[in-house]
């Protein structure tokens, strides 16, 4: 059983000197970001090791869907990548205001 949860955050990019490659990201956080750290399959996680305390999510933004996995941040909350071909079908830059639909 799948669980959604939709949000709405700035698109953000992070890099640096040492990593020259950039990275962008929607954070979830607030209601949404507290849902998926309740999730029922979270809770199912707890004690198993996964990735940087990731989970496998179905990311939606505008018309496009994409399988990837958000991660845990304590200062921000959790961080959804968003890949370059999906910014580019949809058109987002860094700093647009992104609404996205988790599917966890």
């Amino acid at each position: 059983m799948s669980e959604r949860i939709t949000h709405t955050g700035p698109l953000w990019r992070w890099a640096t000197p040492s990593a020259p490659a950039t990275w962008f990201f929607v954070t979830i956080d607030g209601a949404a970001g507290e849902a998926l750290s309740g999730t029922s399959i979270m809770r199912r996680l707890e004690g198993a090791s996964r990735g940087f305390g990731s989970l496998k999510v179905v990311a939606t933004i505008g018309e496009s869907t994409f399988k990837t996995s958000v991660f845990p941040s304590k200062e921000l909350g959790w961080l959804l990548p968003v890949k370059a071909s999906v910014r580019k079908a949809e058109g987002l830059g860094e700093g647009d205001a992104v609404a996205v639909v988790l599917e966890v």
